[in-house]
């Protein structure tokens, strides 16, 4: 039961043609090449960034106690990569301060709440 079907005697003359015609036969004509990417290497990917300053962020948060991504990517109707990409930089810029979560999941705070 199945198995290999028996090939027509059209398609055994093609390729005991193409046989013929290549020294190393049918396997050197199905070698594929594949470009292998080095481990340690990332796709970066562009995110691109609302045309605001770092005060209006802040007042598109509002008064929000415990700011996550996605309090931020509603509040300030964006994706939540970008809302991820701005909270680090005001992160960095030391505008906001992350207090809690794991794993990703992080919850920052506006500095001046943090330091109470």
């Amino acid at each position: 039961m199945g198995g290999t079907k028996k090939k027509t005697l059209a398609s055994m003359e093609k390729s005991q043609g193409d046989e013929a015609e290549t020294p190393q036969g049918a396997a050197a004509t199905k070698k594929t090449t594949k470009d292998v990417k080095p481990l340690g290497e990332r796709k970066r990917v562009e995110v691109l960034m609302p045309r605001m300053g770092d005060q209006e962020i802040l007042k598109g948060l509002g008064s929000q106690k415990a700011i996550t991504v996605y309090s931020a990517a509603r509040g300030l109707n964006v994706s939540a990569s970008v809302a991820n990409a701005i909270l680090s930089s005001l992160e960095s810029k030391g505008l906001v301060s992350r207090v809690g979560g794991f794993s990703g999941h992080y919850v920052w705070a506006a500095a001046s709440i943090s330091r109470t």
